[in-house]
């Protein structure tokens, strides 16, 4: 089965330093489901922009790479038999709900520590 990225983009991320759980639960309860639906690989959620720092050149700089209304705030790893089901997958996303937005990307190859061999 194809394995595909899902960017998530919001003004910012929902998991500050010190966050509640009241704050973090709607992302909480999606990766619950993706987790219970099979279909996820690997979830990761950034923490806020004001974290950052960015590496431009010999440049480094506090802050995200690009100054934008919305940044990344996670992303998250899927199997999905193709680019509509997986679209279908990231459209159940908090974010896109919430003025925010996704961006879904088949994954070219991958490497986890502890695995053998990358996914070609």
């Amino acid at each position: 089965m194809a394995q595909y990225a899902i960017l998530i983009y919001a003004h910012d991320s929902a998991h500050a330093l010190d966050a509640t759980a009241q704050d973090t639960e709607p992302c909480d309860e999606h990766s619950d489901d993706l987790a219970a639906s099979g279909a996820m690989l690997a979830a990761y959620a950034l923490t806020p922009r004001d974290m950052a720092t960015s590496i431009r050149g010999d440049t480094v700089t506090d802050g995200p790479f690009i100054d934008a209304k919305e940044v990344v705030a996670g992303f998250y790893v899927i199997e999905a038999p193709d680019l509509d089901a997986a679209l279908a997958i990231a459209r159940t996303n908090p974010a896109v709900r919430d003025g925010g937005g996704v961006e879904v990307r088949p994954v070219h190859s991958s490497f986890l520590k502890g695995q053998e061999q990358a996914t070609p």
